[in-house]
């Protein structure tokens, strides 16, 4: 059975992340919020299930550390083709 993933671009995690392109930006190289998916040659979008989750850690208190291993099992968890982590 095949799980519908929805994809958001990035005016729509810019919103729900509460932060500016450049901001998201930055939390992806320091490793706290997941990169996008390639989805053409001029377009790209993250999978929700992954920018809910990083939200829902910041309001959960997490530390930059345990969301940065939070997001390592989220890309790790998008290489092997598992959703949802």
């Amino acid at each position: 059975m095949t799980t519908l993933r929805h994809m958001l671009r990035k005016p729509a995690v810019m919103k729900a992340y509460g932060r500016s392109h450049a901001s998201v930006y930055v939390d992806i190289k320091r490793g706290v919020f997941p990169p996008p998916v390639r989805m053409g040659m001029k377009a790209s979008a993250w999978p929700e299930d992954e920018v809910a989750a990083v939200i829902d850690a910041r309001i959960a208190g997490r530390t930059d550390d345990e969301i940065r291993e939070l997001v390592s099992t989220l890309i790790e968890a998008r290489k092997a083709g598992r959703v949802g982590g």
